[in-house]
């Protein structure tokens, strides 16, 4: 059995799934609100394991999404399953916000760009599966990426997903590339993108994973403002 954490985005999702030999069946999946995430987590992870007769000796493996996205959740999620990890002697799998958009779209060359606010784009060039990098870029410079390189571009902006892209002028910009908006991947989809990783062994150290946050905090911002150094 593996489980299954997203909490980088506005809704965070929790999935328990059985890996058969070449697809994910899922068992039981929840979602849980904006600003719950510290307080509902770990009771759900309990509630969705009791329903299933289960517990954590269970569990085979841990998928988290480790970022980029809210930091706030990126950090609840990740230390979450690095706990359970840690202490129930777990396998640990995490996976780029921006991999698993990009690995969902079933395109061969893909940017894909995550709403980060501040007009801004957590921005990742995937080819044939390929991380090319992952980088946090404005709306104009996510544009000039995807014409230097000529890939599709899939957009997973919770403002405006399943809407016309003119919510905001930053998405005003970006429909210039003629982007395929969609709504975030969560964790059900997370596990079937990590089967593979789960059935070559191909775990993380819990110990030393971080987060992938592609920008620091407000507070780390503020904080450096505050010593007189540049950001």
């Amino acid at each position: 059995m593996l489980l299954s954490l997203n909490t980088c985005g506005s809704t965070a999702s929790v999935a328990l799934g059985v890996a058969g030999a070449n697809e994910i069946q899922i068992l039981a999946t929840a979602s849980l609100a904006v600003r719950t995430y510290s307080a509902r987590l770990i009771p759900e992870i309990a509630a969705m394991l009791e329903s299933r007769h289960a517990t954590l000796r269970d569990i085979e493996a841990i998928v988290v999404v480790n970022g980029p996205g809210s930091f706030t959740g990126v950090r609840v999620g990740l230390s979450t399953a690095k706990g359970l990890a840690e202490g129930g002697g777990i396998p640990l799998i995490a996976v780029s916000r921006l991999a698993l958009l990009a690995g969902s779209s079933g395109l061969p060359h893909v940017l894909a760009a995550v709403d980060a606010g501040r007009g801004e784009y957590y921005v990742g060039e995937y080819q044939n599966g390929q991380n090319l990098g992952e980088v946090l870029l404005s709306a104009e410079e996510t544009v000039a990426a995807a014409k230097q390189s000529g890939a599709g571009v899939l957009v997973c902006d919770e403002s405006v997903a399943g809407d016309a892209p003119a919510a905001t002028s930053a998405c005003a910009v970006l429909a210039i590339c003629g982007p395929v908006y969609v709504q975030p991947p969560d964790a059900a989809e997370a596990l079937r993108f990590a089967l593979g990783r789960f059935r070559a062994g191909n775990f993380d150290d819990a110990e030393t994973l971080q987060a992938n946050y592609l920008r620091r905090s407000d507070a780390e911002v503020f904080r450096s403002a505050r010593a007189g150094v540049a950001t």
